[in-house]
């Protein structure tokens, strides 16, 4: 076994490896960029050395610097984690010629896998079961219209070079071709410096299962069951599960084999994970190859806990030249896991990555990086920043239950106890599609989220009744702790006859809102809102929880005040509530018009209009790039295009002006 290795990675999967690394007394080595310098990740590591600047092309991508940071440490291998370097077979020659071990396959099963076209050509010699398309070398757009009219639309374009939903578009009819095309090929130059597409058939109804596998240098395979992935956005996973749900054991096996064949074909050492899609037919189910992910996956942990093993283990004992732990009888599967990846984004506004720091990050009870009943994989504390460099995941929360059911309890019960503040997150989105009846009855493919929109989205679980009497206790508990014991000094608005009124103004979901509290002469208090009748409001501290009775509602919520904004977590869900202090806003005046702003730090990609060009409402002006992904702009309202004020390629901050636009 390695005495000690470097990982060639960041953020939460740097840490999990060093969890692992230091139960099996391997010391680690961190790398970081300038703006990790004071990472969790560095923290978790033995040493750490800095390879440079923030953006990962000038860092976590410069594997010149991380090969010779492990050759001054004395690290006899590498872990690439996943992303960044983990799938480059060039960086895992360059370990080879540098006399280190790459803990991933070998070079030439990365190149064999890491070119869509070129796989699905391997896979159909191995046997193994291919979506009808177009995998040819040939990328003339013309031609690779004609074979999407061949083929039959929709269709599903997607980079050959590509991952993790980058560089995939769905196009339901000939005339969205050439614009998809264009813009896929764009995204997949930037995010993998090849635009190289392919194009196949969009099977509807799909679900997307992967089977984990694993070989070892001694031509030993298993598989280690499989996860369904199907609930997407943005071709990426939301939320992951293992077993998958409706498989039956004739099918898990047949698809087990088809991917060690897979594996095989390419004489495979380590983790992989061969991803299918699955046609739904009734009760029939039919699978496809559509590529294989040669690493350890984002979604590991839920293996992990339906088999009792440690996949990061596994992968250093085979790397050392072991053999594999267990041959394929010896495995099993024990109960049912759920894992949901809580991410910086709003998924109100078209998941829209968010950046900012996390002023409030609390989890509910649970194990990090190791099997348990929940499990939290992050790579950042509270008071860390999401900054716009890197991926928008902020934590993986994993749970296990003796069944299905007993695991979505469980998830919605660890979602309500994660408390972030600080900037946009999809926590309450998650507990929306748990709750869902797709979701909960297991009818999935990956429409499942565009079709429980509904349900979904701009949702709001906490009504402005109970909003407000949270955001008025918490004021009033504030109050009563800076009071002194002069009785002059009191703030419980006591009278010697009548009532007291005290009167508040919120913005609450977008919307102008009122409250009116009275005190009573006895010492009771009522609140009004919106002019509606009065509920009696009772409350009381009860460590960072407000125990809260209005109206005859009992609630215990936690409220966390960051400037004018109280953000409220109650069991049944999350809302903020922000207060308006009429005198500090006198003076504002209405948002100006015609402008058009980034809504996040990023990279000005393109224009697709000109100074003087007419618009119409919602047709497309820019792409800004920002967390590995592509935005589009488009026209609040119809117009011309008065001005461009950045050029392609420009980086702009959140809130910069990128064009005029003039009614």
């Amino acid at each position: 076994m390695f005495k000690k290795i470097l990982i060639a990675n960041r953020g939460e999967i740097a840490c999990r490896v060093a969890a692992t690394a230091r139960r099996m007394a391997v010391r680690t080595v961190a790398v970081y960029s300038d703006a990790d310098a004071d990472a969790k990740h560095v923290a978790a590591c033995d040493e750490a050395v800095h390879i440079g600047g923030s953006a990962p092309k000038d860092s976590y991508l410069q594997w010149e610097r991380i090969i010779a940071a492990a050759k001054a440490t004395g690290a006899e291998a590498i872990h690439p984690g996943y992303g960044f370097l983990s799938e480059n077979e060039a960086f895992a020659d360059a370990c080879a010629q540098a006399g280190l071990v790459f803990i991933g396959p070998p070079a030439s099963a990365i190149q064999a896998m890491g070119l869509k076209a070129e796989s699905k050509q391997l896979m159909e010699k191995a046997g193994v079961p291919l979506v009808p398309g177009y995998h040819g070398a040939a990328q003339d757009p013309a031609l690779l219209q004609r074979e999407a009219d061949r083929i039959g639309y929709p269709v599903l374009i997607k980079a050959s070079a590509g991952g993790g939903g980058k560089g995939m578009r769905a196009v339901d009819k000939a005339e969205d071709f050439a614009a998809a095309l264009a813009s896929c090929q764009r995204e997949a130059r930037n995010s993998f410096g090849d635009e190289a597409v392919l194009v196949e058939k969009y099977v509807t109804r799909p679900r997307h299962i992967e089977i984990q596998v694993f070989g070892d240098a001694h031509g030993n395979y298993v598989w280690l069951f499989e996860r369904d992935c199907s609930v997407q956005r943005r071709h990426q996973k939301v939320l992951e599960e293992a077993p998958a749900p409706g498989m039956t054991d004739a099918l898990r096996k047949r698809m087990g084999e088809a991917a060690v064949a897979a594996a095989r074909a390419v004489n495979y050492v380590g983790a992989g994970t061969v991803e299918f899609i699955v046609e739904q037919r009734g009760a029939e189910m039919n699978f496809f190859f559509m590529e294989m992910n040669t690493r350890l996956q984002v979604e590991h942990p839920v293996t992990e806990a339906i088999t009792g093993l440690d996949l990061v283990e596994w992968q250093l004992r085979v790397a050392s030249g072991q053999p594999l732990p267990l041959r394929q009888e010896d495995l099993r599967i024990h109960g049912h896991a759920i894992e949901a990846r809580i991410c910086a984004e709003n998924p109100d506004n078209n998941f829209l990555p968010a950046t900012g720091t996390l002023y409030v990050y609390r989890k509910p009870a649970a194990t990090a990086f190791e099997r348990g009943t929940v499990r939290i994989d992050d790579g950042v504390r509270e008071g860390d920043a999401i900054s716009p460099y890197y991926d928008s995941m902020i934590a993986k929360l994993i749970v296990h239950g003796a069944t299905r059911e007993e695991a979505l309890a469980r998830l919605d019960e660890a979602l309500a106890a994660t408390h972030i503040v600080g900037l946009a997150t999809n926590v309450q989105f998650l507990r929306h599609v748990v709750k869902s009846r797709s979701f909960a009855q297991a009818d999935l493919d990956t429409a499942l989220i565009p079709r429980e929109a509904a349900a979904l989205f701009n949702q709001q679980p906490i009504g402005f009744e109970l909003a407000a009497a949270a955001a008025v206790a918490r004021t009033l508990l504030d109050e009563r702790a800076l009071a002194g014991d002069d009785p002059f000094s009191r703030r419980d608005g006591w009278r010697s006859h009548g009532t007291g009124v005290r009167r508040f103004e919120f913005d609450f979901g977008g919307q102008h809102t009122k409250a009116e509290l009275r005190y009573l002469h006895d010492g009771a208090l009522v609140l009004a809102v919106n002019g509606a009748a009065s509920l009696p409001l009772s409350f009381r501290a009860s460590g960072d929880a407000i125990e809260l009775q209005a109206g005859g509602q009992r609630t215990r919520a936690i409220v966390y005040t960051q400037g004018e904004t109280d953000h409220v977590f109650t069991q049944a869900g999350a809302a903020q509530i922000v207060s308006i202090d009429l005198l500090a806003h006198a003076g504002d005046q209405a948002a100006e018009g015609g402008r058009l702003t980034a809504p996040m730090p990023g990279k000005v990609v393109s224009f697709s209009v000109k100074a003087g060009d007419k618009v119409s409402k919602g047709q497309a002006l820019a792409v800004m790039e920002a967390m590995k992904m592509e935005h589009t702009i488009a026209a609040p309202a119809d117009g011309t295009v008065a001005e461009l004020l950045f050029a392609p390629g420009d980086q702009v901050a959140e809130g910069a002006e990128l064009l005029k636009l003039a009614a």
